[in-house]
């Protein structure tokens, strides 16, 4: 449960109004984001901005913004102003993509390119006017940038591979007085016996007075390194805090786990990005589940803070309260966005509140400063028949209100009335287990719906001033078990067989044949694409969502390429060499279930976009999110689809959304759900569009990167004006 305690009261404002305008004035002038104004006011001989001055647009990560020139009545007028072209799109088979969420300061626009570069335009024109050609960036796929300005400097903050780098937000050069020589290594300090060598920071961090909170992405297997969240100086890189969210000994949720957790256990790490509020100095942060994923027998407990909504003091690392939204996560269920910081209104009285969307349809809201639920939260049990030496948790929190967002149990009753080949999959139906959301995984095939990755994803929730959320999410079934781990070749010989099967199987298909939707790529027929240089790359450096395997030795990667590409390698190990799995299971794969001819095999909405009133916890409208043409053509209304990537909302009344794989971008009007707009991209959209102001003109911005679902690989930017 939240636990308010002696920490319930957390720190309030710290100066008198008088200090704050003043120096909200300052910060127009320095333009630091201490304050992150969303404008900039001018001289009359000056142009005038309204920025996007941080990810999600602020540190709220609302998605909001007061911008209103476009609207239902003349965005009929909207069209592409500009488009750049980022370089490093895929053009060879393997996908790429583009998940960045651009910035906007005073007429720069800061972006990721797909092969994951910084640049920095003209944002009225696009004109480019630098880009980094960085080599360490470990083949991250990026969602976005950091800025942080005083009067002594302009910086922008970037996560590649293992490295947060700091640059210089004019130049493009790195900043030499910053850790080593620009850059700090987000691994160091993350190791622990055993673990992987796997740490990198793909969201944007979050910038409080002169410190830059970061989290990482770590692996999901047993091997995954710690998931401490800290803090450094902006100037110099070095280490200001640690919040351990695998607690030491002495620290508050240590019975919680197996003993001495943070010598043996992984994960728990902060990946999805946080929201600040900086009057309060409080900095609230999602956590992820604790590694491994899908089997939690070596890490009896409850396993705090992993999967927790965590209030942490901004400049101490100190916490004030906490929420545990899973316990003992075995599903992957571990929030996948930054929380909303909204005020709502409850019993006539304002509260500033923050919402936390999850992969499983839940809302969960809480009084910001006391971590109090603003609607109540009921503790409800749920089956614990689980593999052997599985314990699961007797009971889960289920918020009362809002409703789910999404369905969250799949029957025979749900297979869509056009699904093929029905009769043969009700029968694998009756052999698996289903029906509950919170079903334990064993060696029968278990029903995971929504899928391992939402529900919500990390496009994450915008909400509006009057309290609305507004929440894309996906309702696909998705499908895994368990099987025993292959440990044969412990002090003996291997076979990169054995390898592939132990390490990379649960994604990729123990066949290679990839996921059906394109989300773990098929490695059948990678020779002719990749060489083997370039694979062994790969598995040194990790790819997009794929993790390192540079704890591996390198003849245990060669073993596994040459597997890959065909070939029979035999590996021989010292004793005690072979990379022995901690856990005696593996997961069978993030399997999504389609039918034969590609559809998801359940009743639609396929993708979902709802409005949900945070004041009442009541649903205002959902629509579907997305549409297949050819079922459109064939009379069958608008299914949704899977998608990937954000909302922005405007003062206007409007909602701007692309993240759907029929490669669009649309607009709705945020008090019915119609779409009032649409146009195709060049490449589908994953990613949260931005906008911003010149001189009055309003634009909005969306990368269309591709990549996913089996859709075409893009680089463009492209922006959108009203034109006359």
């Amino acid at each position: 449960m939240a636990d308010v305690g002696i920490n319930r009261i957390a720190r309030l404002h710290r100066f008198p109004f008088q200090v704050l305008l003043v120096a909200g004035l300052l910060l127009c002038c320095f333009h630091q984001p201490i304050k992150n104004l969303a404008s900039t006011k001018s001289t009359a001989k000056n142009p005038t901005y309204t920025n996007w001055t941080e990810y999600n647009g602020d540190g709220n990560r609302s998605h909001y913004s007061t911008i209103g020139e476009i609207t239902k009545d003349n965005i009929g007028k909207l069209k592409v102003a500009w488009e750049y072209s980022s370089g490093g799109a895929d053009d060879q088979g393997n996908r790429s993509q583009i998940q960045c969420n651009p910035i906007i300061i005073d007429r720069i626009l800061y972006g990721v390119s797909a092969n994951t570069q910084v640049f920095a335009l003209d944002a009225a024109n696009g004109k480019e006017l630098w880009r980094t050609n960085l080599t360490d960036n470990g083949g991250t796929t990026s969602r976005g940038v950091t800025y942080f300005a005083d009067n002594l400097s302009k910086t922008i903050f970037f996560g590649a591979g293992k490295y947060l780098y700091a640059l210089d937000a004019e130049t493009g050069k790195a900043v030499m007085s910053f850790g080593d020589s620009g850059r700090i290594d987000l691994k160091n300090g993350l190791e622990q016996p055993g673990s992987d060598n796997y740490a990198v920071s793909n969201t944007p961090n979050t910038i409080y007075e002169n410190l830059i909170i970061t989290g990482v992405r770590v692996s999901e297997s047993e091997t995954a390194m710690l998931g401490d969240i800290r803090a450094f100086d902006v100037h110099t890189g070095k280490l200001a805090w640690t919040f351990r969210t695998i607690p030491a000994k002495s620290d508050l949720g240590y019975s919680s786990w197996s003993p001495n957790p943070r010598q043996s256990m992984g994960g728990a790490n902060s990946w999805a990005g946080m929201a600040i509020d900086r009057e309060r100095g409080i900095v609230y942060i999602p956590t992820g589940s604790a590694a491994f994923d899908f089997y939690g027998g070596n890490r009896v407990g409850n396993n705090l803070f992993a999967n927790c909504l965590l209030a942490l003091d901004a400049a101490t690392g100190r916490r004030l309260w906490h929420y545990q939204l899973v316990h003992h996560d075995i599903w992957d269920r571990d929030p996948p966005a930054p929380p909303n910081l909204v005020t709502v209104t409850s019993n006539g009285r304002k509260i500033a509140a923050v919402a936390q969307i999850t992969k499983q349809g839940y809302v969960y809201v809480f009084n910001r400063v006391t971590g109090e639920p603003i609607f109540k939260i009921e503790e409800k049990a749920f089956s614990t028949k689980a593999i052997a030496g599985e314990h699961p948790s007797l009971t889960q929190p289920i918020p009362v209100k809002p409703a789910p967002f999404t369905r969250q149990t799949f029957t025979e009753k749900d297979f869509n009335s056009f699904v093929a080949d029905k009769d043969s999959l009700v029968q694998i139906l009756k052999q698996a287990k289903t029906g509950s959301i919170y079903l334990p995984v064993t060696k029968a095939m278990t029903i995971i719906y929504p899928g391992t990755d939402g529900g919500a994803q990390w496009g994450g929730a915008a909400t509006d001033p009057e309290g609305i959320l507004y929440v894309p999410a996906k309702e696909l079934p998705c499908y895994t078990s368990l099987k025993n781990v292959d440990n044969s070749g412990d002090n003996a010989t291997v076979t990169g067989a054995t390898l592939y099967n132990n390490l990379c199987s649960s994604c990729h298909g123990k066949d290679r044949s990839g996921t059906h939707d394109g989300s773990y790529p098929s490695l059948i027929g990678v020779e002719k694409r990749l060489s083997s240089a370039a694979i062994l790359n790969i598995l040194s450096k990790g790819k997009g969502m794929m993790s390192s395997y540079s704890h591996i030795s390198i003849e245990q990667r060669k073993a596994i390429t040459d597997f890959i590409l065909n070939k029979k390698t035999t590996v021989k190990f010292e004793k005690g060499k072979m990379p022995l799995k901690k856990v005696p299971y593996q997961m069978t794969g993030y399997n999504r279930w389609y039918d034969k001819n590609g559809y998801p095999v359940n009743t639609p909405p396929w993708g979902t976009l709802t409005a949900i009133d945070l004041n009442t916890g009541q649903h205002k409208w959902q629509v579907p999110l997305g549409e297949y043409k050819e079922l459109v053509d064939k009379g069958i209304p608008p299914t949704g689809t899977d998608n990937y990537g954000g909302p922005l909302v405007t003062s206007s009344g409007l909602i701007f959304i692309a993240a759907t794989r029929d490669e669009k971008f649309r607009a709705f009007d945020k008090r019915t759900g119609k779409i009032v707009w649409q146009t195709q991209l060049p490449a589908a959209g994953y990613a949260s569009p931005s906008t911003y102001a010149i001189n009055g003109k309003q634009y909005i911005v969306i990368a269309c990167g591709g990549g996913k679902l089996k859709t075409k690989s893009g680089d463009k930017y492209v922006a959108f004006a009203l034109q006359d």
